[in-house]
């Protein structure tokens, strides 16, 4: 859930909604600090891990909004409290998004920026605040003052991103921060249709491009860019350093040029292209012939996903190569050596 995007939708609608957001834990949990989730009236929108513990969450968003409240932070023993194996402490702010509400332009306006930044809430009363990466105000309430001390530690957390969130002086600090998960997907068939149902509730940018217009679906999640185009190479010249790619096009014809484009370069994160092991030594031999060095092809992953799954259903092949992508990308970000794995999926295409 790109929960900036969901709350500027929910007002453009009029429609009034508490956000839920997990600001400190102890212990085991169901979900991380900054968890989020938005509640309207009827509606619910990302998680904060289930069970009773958003049960409970949820009715008290909904009381909220009935009644008008503030927000507030509240303090949830997941064991006692809850009847939850986790057994943890879970502290819930509550923070209600009217139409009223100024700072969600700010935020989308911020999001644009494609820069992390900061935004401080107050844990008890109605009045919030954001920060540039520069260290500058970027809005706040008329009648409100961040301390000097709040801002130099706003500054701090985002040159050290060492702490992603804390509570200070009675305000809440998270770091919102671009996401470094850059996916170019080539191809709007089934397969890559069902890819991007699930990557859409992950924190990942894709950009899905296909040179038939008619195959993109009419609903297009929050974090997914269309692009037609008579040349999608083009897009992959312009992808940013450490891209992940997915080819997975209609034309094996153009599957082999967008491979040997990506190949030209050696600065992506991964490059999966869709097929069984004798599309591979079909390509490598083609593409050997092109002058593409075969030491290249060690750096292309074809078949895609990960070991174990051999279905060729299109949702069973999408679950199989986002949990790829997944593991790829948490073993980069944390700075560990990825494990090379081989899958026996076999294509139809």
């Amino acid at each position: 859930m790109n929960w900036i995007v969901t709350l500027g939708r929910l007002q453009q609608e009029e429609m009034p909604a508490v956000m839920v957001t997990v600001v400190s834990i102890t212990g085991s949990t169901p979900r991380e600090v900054g968890a989020k989730m938005i509640v309207t009236k009827q509606q619910l929108f990302g998680t904060i891990g289930g069970g009773n513990l958003e049960h409970q969450a949820m009715a008290i968003a909904r009381k909220q909004l009935q009644a008008n409240q503030i927000q507030k932070m509240q303090r949830f023993p997941l064991g006692a409290g809850l009847g939850q194996c986790c057994g943890g402490l879970v502290n819930l702010l509550f923070e209600p998004v009217v139409e009223s509400t100024s700072w969600v332009s700010e935020a989308e306006a911020l999001q644009l920026e494609n820069k992390n930044w900061i935004r401080a809430v107050s844990i008890d009363d109605d009045q919030c605040c954001f920060l540039l990466t520069e260290g500058k105000l970027k809005k706040l309430p008329s009648e409100q003052k961040l301390s000097p001390d709040l801002i130099r530690i706003a500054g701090n957390m985002l040159i050290d991103q060492t702490d992603s969130s804390q509570i200070q002086s009675g305000y809440y600090l998270e770091t919102v921060k671009q996401t470094d998960f850059e996916l170019l997907l080539f191809g709007a068939g089934h397969v890559g249709k069902a890819i991007v149902k699930i990557m859409s509730e992950l924190p990942v940018h894709i950009r899905w491009i296909d040179t038939r217009d008619d195959q993109f679906p009419i609903e297009i999640p929050n974090n997914v860019e269309t692009i037609c185009t008579d040349t999608p190479e083009a897009e992959i010249d312009n992808a940013a350093s450490g891209s992940f790619f997915l080819v997975m096009t209609h034309d094996h014809g153009l599957d082999q040029c967008l491979a040997e484009q990506i190949l030209k370069r050696d600065d992506f994160a991964y490059f999966g292209l869709i097929g069984s092991k004798t599309k591979r030594r079909m390509f490598e031999k083609r593409m050997t012939q092109r002058n593409i060095s075969p030491d290249r092809f060690e750096s292309m992953t074809c078949p895609i996903g990960i070991v174990g799954i051999r279905s060729k259903q299109p949702a069973a092949i999408a679950i199989s190569v986002s949990a790829q992508l997944m593991q790829l990308h948490d073993q980069q970000s944390h700075n560990e050596q990825p494990v090379r794995q081989e899958n026996s999926l076999r294509s139809a295409i």
